[in-house]
């Protein structure tokens, strides 16, 4: 387990090394919780079958206990009855008994001893996981509220459009539909005026070729 734990601070640590260089933390931390995932996941399978071996270990160990214990009342009751062969038979298969339960006592604290270890690195890595997890979340507010403030300076920077700005352009803009508008009604009124001035020359001019005429037929009839 201690090589196990070694690994975990290992990437613990390069973890933080890479999030100080990481363009997009969140990218990274994404990568991380997943193979966190993943390492929790096979934890929990291999601490279930620890858990089984160990309470199989507990069980043969009782088993034994109880037979040792069984075959000494048994030894005991054949030496009150003066059968000492069959009270011998007892104690030795009562050794017998107490030497395999040594063995599955040693069996029992070891896989206990690992069980324990295992748990204990399992809850580190849930621990570790929310911790990242938590991380991850602020990253991304600090991401939110950085974009939130490049919007900001990018609304207020020198050059950018400015209301006052934009309606002056609008009145001008008026202002020169307005002056071509009357331009051009100026220009109707001129042509009006020019053919009303040539009408009435012509007009003249004829009343001129008529006075004209009615002299000469003056002149003749006289």
């Amino acid at each position: 387990m201690s090589v196990v734990k070694r690994v975990r601070d290992i990437t613990i640590a390069t973890l933080n090394e890479r999030l100080d260089n990481a363009e997009d933390p969140v990218k990274l931390i994404d990568q991380f919780l997943w193979s966190t995932h993943q390492e929790i996941c096979q934890c929990e399978v291999l601490q279930r079958q620890y858990a089984a071996h160990t309470d199989q270990m507990h069980k043969q160990l009782k088993d034994a206990q109880l037979w040792a214990q069984r075959r000494e009342e048994q030894a005991l009751t054949a030496l009150k009855a003066g059968e000492e062969n069959a009270a011998k038979l007892a104690l030795a298969d009562k050794v017998a008994h107490e030497e395999r339960a040594e063995r599955y006592q040693g069996l029992y604290e070891q896989s206990r001893g690992e069980l324990l270890e295992l748990e204990q690195l399992l809850q580190e890595l849930r621990d570790e996981y929310r911790s990242v997890y938590d991380r991850r979340q602020f990253y991304i507010a600090r991401m939110e509220s950085l974009k939130l403030q490049q919007r900001l300076n990018a609304r207020f920077a020198p050059g950018s459009a400015d209301p006052s700005q934009m309606l002056r352009k609008v009145d001008d803009r008026l202002t020169d539909m307005e002056l071509e508008t009357k331009s051009l009604r100026d220009l109707r009124r001129m042509g009006q005026e020019l053919v009303y001035q040539a009408g009435t020359v012509v007009s003249q001019a004829v009343d001129r070729e008529l006075q004209n005429l009615k002299r000469k037929l003056e002149q003749g009839g006289g």
